[in-house]
Order: structure tokens, then C-alpha cells, then sequence
């Protein structure tokens, strides 16, 4: 009778010491409290969000003096600070470089977690290609490429590019599955204020 006590009593230990080690949180719940944090974060930012068809009636502009953001089908939202360049034909086109002035802020986090604002010396630079069933960016050169060990540009990056023009100023909030590799992986939500897209050629 004791043994089967002492059996009872261990198996009971076990499964509360195995419940306390499982803290790990599932993909769903991670999704979740992603969702939450991007939506403390535009609440606590007094951001407006309009529609896309409010975006598109107002010339694919955002009302900054009321911070508007637009959300978009991808799931990021940007707010267009300037268009850049007067001239329209000052746009991004396949194979170009573009410099970018950039700080990136962790949402979960409520920190910076990266920026080349400062960085007299260092641009982040990285090339724009289109095909015709995709478009990607492939850094070359600055602090995204060296503290994320990725060439691939986040793909909320890539969103405002339509947009815009040459030394445009976007900010946006990039959901995990438009950010980069470390974003994906972590189901983590940056914001970013992109000073400078600079078309280079």
C-alpha cells in the first residue's frame, strides 16, 4: 500500500513539475498577444485607421495632422509622412538601389531595437526587384543585413514603394509575417519610421 502511495504521490510531482516547465506559449496564443500589442499600440499613439478605400479616394495619401494610418490588405499600416520627390516619374523601378534612413521599434518590447538615424558613416542599402509574379529587396549593405545575418528586405518594407516616391518619409507598424526572419520566427510586431527611402543610381 505504501508503494502504490509512493507511486501515486510521484506521478502527482511529475505532472505539476512537467506543467510548471511547459510555459511555452502555442503559435495561436503567440498570434493573439501580437494582435493585442499592435492594437494597445495604435490606441496608445492616437492613431486614426481609415480603409483602403478611404486611402485610395484621398489619393493614396494619409491626413498626417490627424495621423492617420491606412491599413492594408497585407496586414501592415502605414501613414505616408511625404510623398517624396515632386517629380511623378521619381519612382522605384525593377533593379534599383535604394538608401534608407530608418528606426525600428519593438512593439512587444516598447524599446529601440534598431536605427541608423545617427549612423553618420552607414546607410542601409538594398536593391528592388520585380517580376512578374513577385517583388523582393535584397539588402547589400548597412545594420539590418549585419544584426539580423539576412539579406531579405522585410516585406512590410516594401508595401509604401508603390506610393511613393524618391525621398519619401513612411511610417508603418509590420505585423510578424511581413517583417524579417527574426520577426517571423518570434511572431514579434516592429514599428518603423522610415526617414529616407533615396532612390540611388
Amino acid at each position: 500500500m505504501k508503494k502504490l502511495v509512493l507511486l501515486f504521490l510521484s506521478l502527482l510531482a511529475f505532472s505539476f513539475a512537467f506543467q510548471a516547465c511547459d510555459d511555452s506559449k502555442t503559435y495561436a496564443e503567440m498570434l493573439e498577444e501580437e494582435d493585442d500589442a499592435i492594437a494597445a499600440f495604435i490606441r496608445d499613439n492616437d492613431i486614426q485607421v481609415i480603409s483602403q478605400t478611404e486611402f485610395f479616394n484621398n489619393d493614396s495619401t494619409t491626413d498626417v495632422s490627424k495621423n492617420e494610418y491606412v491599413q492594408l490588405s497585407s496586414g501592415v499600416y502605414m501613414q505616408i509622412v511625404d510623398k517624396g520627390s515632386d517629380n511623378l516619374a521619381d519612382t522605384v523601378k525593377n533593379n534599383d538601389l535604394i538608401l534608407v534612413r530608418f528606426m525600428e521599434y519593438s512593439i512587444l518590447d516598447k524599446d529601440t531595437s534598431l536605427s541608423n538615424l545617427n549612423a553618420v558613416e552607414t546607410v542601409d542599402e538594398f536593391k528592388y526587384t520585380v517580376t512578374s509574379s513577385s517583388i523582393a529587396g535584397i539588402f547589400t549593405q548597412g545594420y539590418m543585413l549585419s544584426y539580423y545575418s539576412s539579406t531579405a528586405v522585410p516585406a512590410g518594407w516594401l508595401v509604401p514603394l508603390p506610393y511613393v516616391r524618391d525621398m519619401a518619409h513612411v511610417k508603418l507598424i509590420v505585423p510578424s509575417k511581413m517583417g524579417h526572419s527574426t520577426a517571423m520566427q518570434y511572431v514579434y510586431p516592429y514599428f518603423y519610421d522610415i526617414k529616407k527611402y533615396q532612390i540611388y543610381r
